[in-house]
């Protein structure tokens, strides 16, 4: 049974990651926000006694059925009711920043020259760009296995299919990425 502390430890370390995950999936940070509430909230509610070791795939495979739920809730509402704003053009709409989820273990920053900083900006965010593009499947695929660090098991059953659908997708998002970055001249 985990206790409280490691239950809020587990959850701290895990905000900005399934943040950015849900951002991903649904493309807006107020809708992005609301899951990863829910799911910390239903994380600790209704699984607050299982082990430490088991809270890493409970919390992934929630927030991947709190994200489809979002979507579900999205085509009901879109079929039922429509709001003017859908029809105005999206302007001052934010860019979420991937460099405030960068963490730098060990290595500074403020060693690397303004025109180094610049370059690396860019380059996270065409990659950024680039992972947007991923069809759901892979990008949701790519984003638990290199983003969240799961293994291919942990991945499928987070994801609610095979291990071979796990690589398939992963593969496929992989080879995309490079295919386009390297279009952009970006190469590793």
């Amino acid at each position: 049974m985990a206790s409280e502390k490691e239950l809020s430890d587990f959850l701290k370390s895990v905000e900005k990651r399934a943040f950015k995950r849900a951002v991903y999936a649904v493309r807006d940070e107020d809708a992005a926000l609301d899951i990863v509430q829910d799911t910390m909230i239903r994380l600790a509610e209704k699984y607050a006694d299982r082990p430490g070791a088991e809270l890493p795939l409970l919390f992934q495979r929630i927030l991947s059925n709190a994200t489809m739920d979002w979507f579900r809730r999205q085509k009901v509402r879109g079929a039922v009711v429509r709001n003017f704003s859908d029809f105005e053009a999206v302007e001052g709409e934010g860019d979420f920043d991937l460099l405030e989820t960068l963490e730098v273990t060990g290595e500074s920053l403020s060693s690397e020259s303004a025109s180094e900083s610049v370059s690396r900006a860019q380059i996270l965010q065409v990659i950024e760009e680039e992972v947007q593009q991923l069809p759901a499947r892979q990008r949701e695929a790519f984003l638990l296995r290199y983003w969240e660090e799961l293994d291919v098991a942990e991945t499928a059953a987070s994801m609610g299919c095979s291990e071979g659908s796990v690589k398939t997708h992963c593969s496929r998002a992989v080879h995309a990425l490079a295919k386009a970055l390297k279009a952009k001249g970006i190469a590793p």
